[in-house]
């Protein structure tokens, strides 16, 4: 049985690193200024295995939280502390994915696969590390279903809340959140105002704090305003209850406010804006605000705030101000005057701005979020929500490079999905929907990829029509998805309908009638037909020329398909002339460290390995193992088809022994990150199977090629090219076994 090559695909994984003790995942919201040191505070330092805390939003869970977390933290009692955003069950596998990376090496590009394996690891055993993980807003107790830690006394779970379902209670001790005492508001208000040195009268204080509901949260901002503006608690007093008449008639029932909040507690936060605004860059600060509340309240990348559509917004607002001075030239805004308003909101206590955490820079709370967005006008609100995903879409970069920043993208555009409601898809499906699926897809993530498109699809076909242009990209990317996963049939039968369709509906020169062509094609070709799919990539490619010119990435990618396939089909010279030319036009299009560059070279060497020159393949490979490792890491799926396309050549250059070897390997590294029924992986287990009958173990080669076509026949079925071939190899080692 011969072992082959493997043709590019793309997802991204982290890069290994060693762990030590004590170690910290995920980032610990800060400490208020005036932190309160509460009886649950106490309470949380009891020795209870897992404990939750429940209560309604702007009491102050998040915070008695991270105080525990920190006090574990300082005092030595955990070695491993794990800090997870639950707000979302992807959020909380993807966290506990970060996790195993971290402690166990294993790459997230498989999260579920990593989530359990970290879980595991979190069992009780011999000299394992004390560890306390906090799963901080938790939103729906079924999302945490098979993601709770284990129970035991190495080990602390806390969870925060504002659900009190007894689903929760199965799982630890419910320990209650309620607004500060009247004594704890005012010692609120003292502290935080003391540190300005601004002393009040305890009776003004208590009287403000019973305004504001004793809310930690409205408290918060309170303080930070009399702070910034230098009132008497009097004088707030006055103002709050002014604007509170004045929103009366603009906000819904008491009733219908955010979490229960009082009309007061908005009234603070509106006061709060006005006074940011009038900070320096006057007026910049109350759109920002608005368009952070249609985002991730646990994290927004500063980028998505500062980058150049959230620059146009702020600007058009600029505009609107001066709009009765049309002689007067508007200035544009500036990155640096939109930092500037992210720092007059942290200023007020409207938002916490941390420029050092990369991914996380700003954060929200929910109430300020749905207090802001919740009376704009509904036009305004989904402006709002196309200029959120305008900046998520700008700050997406092409190559996921950083796992940590692809994660808040994604958890930024999930959050917006929640509150744009059809915004979105009109006139046509933003883009930003696509790139989602497109990051879960190349993450690893299939199961979420099709998930997402699926909802993608079905949105798209109820809001636009089953003819809409829009509509067709979801179904063909929903084909690609479910092709990835190993669906190859039923991927091509939705291919072939939508070609049917972009073909009525578009035309045969439209964009997307081109693109589930290429689709068709790497099916037919995935399916064991390399020359039908050659020769439906030759006919695409003649169309991409006339229609998108020579440089278009549809087309570079139509000519790397035909090079690859061509090869397949036995046109060995054709193939190594095609990809001569295309790694040139790669390198000056897209430069050497380019995964399309990357994989050219690849293919390259495996037609100088194929026509005759395996140890020239084997030398060129292993520098390109080098550079895939510099420039997408140890365990990107890349990577991995570099790292088995060298062990083949070094098994045609006469050491089978290092191919099975490092083949063996390989497949572990296939199943953490593809999954075991991915076609690729796959592949690479018949290839173990196969080096390790060529370095003279035939029955060992047949006992693993027998496993392997078991897979084979359950997920590509028994006519399938890979599984006759499997079949194939079985009979060959098992009748090399039976030999003398």
């Amino acid at each position: 049985m011969a072992a082959h090559q493997i043709g590019q695909i793309t997802y991204q994984a982290a890069a290994r690193h060693t762990v030590t003790w004590p170690h910290q995942i995920g980032v610990i919201p800060r400490r208020a200024g005036s932190f309160q040191e509460r009886a649950e505070a106490r309470e949380l330092r009891s020795a209870v295995p897992c404990q939750v805390l429940h209560g309604m939003g702007g009491v102050g869970k998040t915070q008695l939280a991270a105080d525990h977390a920190r006090h574990a933290w300082t005092h030595g009692q955990v070695d491993l502390l794990v800090w997870v955003t639950a707000a979302t069950r992807q959020a909380v596998i993807e966290a506990y994915a970060r996790a195993a990376a971290d402690v166990l090496h294993t790459d997230p590009a498989d999260p579920e696969r990593a989530a359990q394996a970290f879980l595991a690891w979190l069992e009780p055993a011999p000299g394992r590390p004390r560890w306390l993980i906090v799963l901080d807003d938790v939103d729906v107790p079924g999302d945490l279903r098979a993601l709770w830690p284990p129970v035991h006394d190495r080990g602390r779970t806390l969870v925060t809340t504002r659900r009190r379902e007894a689903a929760l209670v199965t799982h630890g001790r419910r320990v209650p959140v309620d607004r500060f005492t009247p004594t704890e508001a005012t010692a609120h208000l003292r502290q935080a105002l003391a540190g300005q040195g601004r002393p009040e009268p305890d009776v003004d204080l208590a009287a403000l704090a019973e305004d504001l509901g004793y809310l930690p949260l409205a408290l918060s901002q309170a303080a930070a305003y009399l702070a910034d503006t230098h009132l008497t608690a009097a004088e707030y007093r006055t103002r709050l209850a002014d604007r509170a008449r004045q929103l009366v008639d603009l906000l819904p029932e008491p009733g219908d406010l955010p979490d229960d909040q009082s009309t007061p507690a908005t009234a603070a936060w509106s006061l709060s804006v006005d006074r940011a605004n009038v900070l320096r860059p006057a007026g910049l600060a109350g759109p920002m605000l608005e368009l952070a509340a249609m985002l991730d309240p646990n994290g927004i990348p500063q980028q998505v705030l500062t980058g150049e559509p959230a620059l146009r917004y702020l600007t058009a607002h600029r505009s609107a101000e001066h709009r009765d001075s049309p002689a007067r030239k508007v200035r544009a805004v500036t990155e640096e005057e939109a930092s500037g308003a992210l720092r007059a909101l942290h200023r007020l206590s409207l938002i916490d701005h941390s420029p050092a955490e990369a991914h996380h820079t700003v954060r929200v709370h929910q109430i300020v979020q749905r207090a802001v967005r919740e009376p704009l006008d509904p036009e305004y609100r989904a402006l709002l929500a196309l200029v959120a995903a305008d900046a998520l879409a700008d700050a997406w970069p092409a190559t996921e490079r950083d796992a940590g920043r692809a994660s808040a993208l994604r958890a930024n555009t999930t959050a917006l999905i929640a509150c744009a409601e059809d915004a979105l898809y009109e006139p046509a499906v933003h883009k930003v929907l696509y790139r989602l699926g497109e990051s879960l897809g190349r993450a690893g993530q299939l199961a979420a990829a099709i998930h997402h498109t699926q909802q993608l699809t079905n949105t798209a076909t109820r809001r636009l029509g089953p003819d809409h242009p829009s509509t067709l990209t979801c179904r063909s990317n929903l084909a690609v998805w479910r092709g990835e996963s190993g669906d190859t049939e039923g991927a091509a039968e939705a291919t072939v309908h939508v070609l049917e369709e972009a073909l009525r509906v578009l035309g045969p020169d439209h964009y997307n009638t081109l693109t589930a062509r290429s689709n068709l094609a790497a099916l037919r070709a995935r399916a064991g037909d390399p020359a039908g799919a050659a020769a439906a990539f030759g006919a695409l490619l003649e169309d991409q020329l006339r229609l998108l010119g020579p440089d278009h990435a549809g087309t570079l990618s139509t000519r790397n398909n035909l090079a690859l396939w061509l090869k397949e089909a036995g046109d060995t010279a054709g193939a190594a002339a095609a990809f001569a030319h295309l790694l040139e036009d790669y390198l000056r299009v897209l430069g050497p460290d380019h995964p399309h560059t990357l994989g050219t070279r690849s293919n390259l060497a495996g037609w100088c390995g194929s026509t005759g020159d395996p140890a020239g393949a084997a030398a060129a490979l292993a520098t390109l193992v080098q550079d895939h490792l510099r420039v997408l890491g140890p365990d990107h799926p890349q990577t991995l088809i570099a790292r088995n396309n060298l062990a083949h050549m070094r098994g045609k250059s006469g050491d089978p022994a290092a191919a099975a070897a490092a083949l063996a390997t390989l497949v572990q590294d296939h199943l953490r990150v593809l999954g075991p029924d991915h076609p690729t992986t796959l592949i690479s287990r018949s290839n173990f199977a196969a080096w390790l009958g060529e370095a003279g173990n035939p029955a060992e080669a047949a006992a693993s090629l027998a496993v392997v076509l078991e897979d084979h026949l359950r997920v590509l079925g028994p006519d399938h090219p890979d599984t006759l071939a499997v079949r194939a190899g079985l009979t060959h080692w098992r009748r090399k076994a039976d030999e003398p």
